[in-house]
């Protein structure tokens, strides 16, 4: 498989760096660079947070999904939003085109009122590890240094 022609797939907890990754990335390496969590708020016209409020957590996942299965790229780097791994079938849709990157910290946004983080990520880390094709370790390291990983990992220089 030529990952050249492949999109690299950020996927994690909300708040890890994975749009700040994902540009420098992109970058690095050349590619388009998109943002699904940044694609859902322009094309709604209201933040995820209103979306949530007013929409509830549910409508929210089927909204990422639609968006996140109209995705049609090749050769990108695409940030995607935390809870993206609770849509089947927006994983299958991202793994037809592309390579999935986990990054594992943790802090939450799209989660259950009274949910702590620690619970949410033990909810999402087997969903990340499931679907990520490689698994990058971001503890202590910077920006550069986690796209630097990434490029390792894939193979490109």
């Amino acid at each position: 498989m030529d990952v050249r022609n492949k999109n690299i797939v950020l996927i994690g907890m909300p708040g890890v760096g994975k749009s700040t990754v994902g540009v420098l990335l992109a970058k690095a390496l050349g590619r388009y660079f998109l943002d699904t969590d940044v694609l859902i708020q322009a094309m709604q016209g209201r933040t995820l947070q209103e979306i949530i409020d007013h929409d509830g957590l549910a409508a929210f996942c089927k909204i990422e999904e639609e968006y996140v299965l109209c995705i049609d790229l090749t050769n990108a780097v695409i940030a995607t939003g935390g809870s993206v791994v609770y849509s089947e079938p927006a994983m299958r849709h991202l793994a037809a085109h592309g390579q999935r990157i986990a990054n594992l910290p943790t802090r939450g946004v799209v989660m259950e009122k009274g949910q702590t983080i620690r619970s949410l990520y033990n909810q999402r880390q087997p969903l990340y590890r499931r679907y990520a094709h490689h698994t990058i370790d971001c503890t202590g390291k910077n920006h550069e240094q986690i796209v630097a990983d990434i490029i390792r990992v894939l193979g490109e220089t």
